[in-house]
């Protein structure tokens, strides 16, 4: 299980995840929030696959979407993302989630990147950076909502 929190300039995130650093399957959550731009959060399943080194995850999300400017409705994202852990401390990983009109109520897509690198200070507790990009492309004439779209600094603890 890990617990995770991060902050960008307009943005913050805060998730969970049951099984996300190890091979099988994996399931996680998360809330995304920006003053701006409005609200999102999301339930994702995945299964995560050794790959040489790597750790690749194949999966999708379920995503309620709130926007400041639109209408609130859902996504269903289909995505993956890679973990490579290098050492017994340090991790990079990068992940891609995307839902086109035909699987989105209320925006036109969603659209989902973030990629970053985590240091372990002490079992279980780990920092964190990289860039976070979410964004909820308008429809019926309401604008895009870039929900997330910056460096971020984060913490998380694994169990």
């Amino acid at each position: 299980m890990s617990i995770s929190g991060q902050a960008g300039k307009e943005y913050t995130n805060i998730g969970v995840g049951f099984g996300t650093e190890s091979t099988g399957l994996a399931l996680s959550g998360n809330w995304t929030h920006n003053d701006d731009d409005g609200d999102v959060a999301g339930v994702g399943l995945g299964l995560n696959l050794p790959l040489g080194p790597l750790m690749a995850t194949v999966g999708g999300k379920g995503v309620y979407t709130n926007p400041n400017y639109g209408d609130e409705g859902y996504a269903a994202a289909v995505g993956g993302g890679l973990q490579w852990k290098i050492g017994n401390s340090f991790r990079l990983f990068g992940e891609y989630y995307y839902s086109p009109d035909s699987l989105s109520s209320g925006i036109q897509s969603y659209e989902e990147a973030n990629a970053g690198a985590r240091y372990t200070i002490m079992r279980p507790v780990s920092i964190e950076t990289g860039y976070r990009y979410l964004n909820l492309s308008g429809k019926d004439g309401n604008r895009d909502n870039a929900v997330a779209d910056g460096p971020y600094v984060g913490v998380n603890a694994s169990f």
